[in-house]
């Protein structure tokens, strides 16, 4: 494996890495919307409940309402069935039933009224949650649209990566992809990791034999590290350019400080003979 491709393989590594964030961050924002959603989601909740309630008595007010009917219709038969008894025996009997047919009926009235109440009680309650839900969903509508849009923005990041991704592996050794797409298939973030200075693997920093250490940096071979079997990959050369203009930056700093520290000891020392002046006169 050549420097180029083992610099392939980590680029790879780094669009991968950058692929498997954003899907982390698409997925962070299920609990997010859950949250800004919740209070109108109870409130939906209740007033569901609510208006399932007052249908469920008004359905129970319509089949008493339906009862008292039948019943005063009974009531009136036997009534007009009590002036035509032809002996005592039968007169009590008619009797009976009415007083149980007019007990019915005045309970049948006594419930029917207080489902009245419940119902409009319950009508009540439905309206003030019907204002609370609106008042919700008006103050939670901005907040969902936000987080839509950061989504959306975020999804599209994540196309422009996976594509990305799509057009470079199509260009990598198919051999070292399979290797490299299988180490990460196994859950793992890492797949290639450079050796550290000392020459120990990046990832687990076990000790790389020297051999294996010379053929990382200046072989062919696709060597893996026998403890957590990331593939091994020689550091990046370092920018000498840099290290010495950010060296050079690091000891201007350094005179800078020293030169304002020589002239706070002058200041200091030019007040104390001053002082000292002053008290012999």
């Amino acid at each position: 494996m050549t420097q180029q491709r083992r610099t392939a393989l980590k680029e790879l590594q780094k669009l991968d890495v950058s692929i498997h964030d954003a899907r982390d961050r698409i997925v962070g924002f299920d609990p997010l919307f859950e949250e800004v959603e919740e209070p109108a989601l109870i409130l939906e909740g209740e007033l569901g409940t609510s208006r399932t309630r007052v249908k469920e008595m008004k359905l129970e007010a319509r089949r008493l309402e339906t009862s008292s009917d039948e019943r005063r219709d009974r009531i009136r038969k036997l009534e007009e069935r009590l002036g035509s008894v032809r002996n005592l025996r039968e007169e009590s009997a008619v009797t009976t039933e009415l007083e149980m047919v007019k007990r019915a009926l005045e309970n049948d009235e006594t419930e029917a009224l207080t489902l009245i109440d419940q119902v409009r009680k319950g009508e009540e309650r439905v309206t003030e949650l019907e204002e609370a839900f609106k008042e919700a969903a008006d103050l939670v509508e901005p907040k969902k649209e936000a987080l839509l849009a950061e989504r959306e923005q975020i999804r599209t990041e994540l196309a422009s990566l996976e594509k990305e991704r799509e057009s470079f592996t199509s260009a990598m050794d198919p051999g070292e992809l399979r290797i490299y797409e299988a180490i990460r298939g196994g859950g793992r973030r890492r797949a290639i990791s450079e050796l550290t200075e000392d020459g120990a693997c990046g990832n687990c920093f076990g000790m790389v034999p020297l051999q294996h250490q010379n053929e990382i940096r200046h072989g062919e071979e696709l060597i893996r590290c026998e403890a957590c079997g990331v593939i091994l990959a020689a550091p990046e050369p370092v920018d000498e350019s840099a290290a010495a203009e950010a060296s050079a930056e690091e000891e201007a700093g350094a005179v800078a400080a020293e030169d304002a520290a020589s002239e706070d000891a002058v200041e200091d020392e030019v007040t104390t003979d001053a002082d000292g002046g002053e008290e012999e006169e």
